[in-house]
């Protein structure tokens, strides 16, 4: 998020810049010099323009190196406070930018499957997110053919939703992760799963799955809260 972003982000609410100086907690003055670029916008000062200015979660800062999140909990409190109606009902104000959230839980080597349904929902809502990161990071740890593949349904849809914009914004980014895709099978986070379960998706899986390489029956009729 850059200091333009903060001032849009304040004119779109209608706020004058002392207005939004008390929202924020901070002088008119140090707001002037934020949204000139004069002093670099701190985590605290994004967190807050988050809550108060209504900043999508994509202007959170990204990390050099993502943290892991453990756990099918701890994804299921990150996507409900990123408003997945799967999990509204957990109450939560975004921490993490969606990209992180998404990589993280991709990086997973196993989710409950009511957490998993929720990511190409993720992937749709926030296709604005930031791709070069996330890509970038999906390739250092050979999950591409993970995010390949939700990329794939959150695509579809976009299509369903006669949503061009995103489905366009989704579809770039499908040929440089076919690119890379990797030979090696892999699941979409369910690598516990047994073989009689691996040998029965080799032949059923539906052909997304199979496009990308991963072992799952997961298809967009499946997505419960989109």
């Amino acid at each position: 998020m850059t200091g333009e972003d903060l001032r849009k982000a304040r004119q779109q609410k209608g706020w004058t810049q002392v207005q939004a100086a008390q929202k924020l907690g901070m002088t008119q003055a140090y707001l002037s010099m934020l949204e000139r670029g004069q002093r670099g916008l701190s985590n605290s000062v994004l967190r807050r323009a988050l809550q108060k200015l209504s900043v999508a979660p994509t202007a959170l800062p990204l990390p050099e190196e993502p943290s892991a999140l453990s756990s099918s909990d701890a994804v299921r409190n990150e996507l409900g406070a990123l408003g997945y109606p799967g999990f509204s009902y957990l109450h939560r104000k975004p921490n993490r930018n969606p990209a992180e959230v998404l990589f993280s839980a991709l990086n997973e080597p196993d989710l409950d499957t009511r957490v998993a349904e929720g990511l190409p929902w993720l992937t749709f809502t926030y296709a604005e997110m930031d791709w070069e990161w996330l890509v970038r990071h999906a390739k250092v740890h050979d999950r591409q053919n993970r995010l390949g593949f939700t990329v794939t349904l959150a695509h579809q849809l976009a299509a369903q939703a006669n949503d061009v914009k995103r489905a366009a914004t989704l579809q770039a980014h499908v040929p440089a992760l076919k690119h890379s895709l990797l030979a090696r099978e892999d699941t979409f986070c369910h690598d516990s799963m047994t073989e009689t379960e691996r040998k029965w998706l080799r032949q059923n899986r539906p052909p997304a799955a199979q496009q990308w390489n991963l072992l799952t029956d997961l298809m967009l009729e499946h997505l419960a809260h989109v």
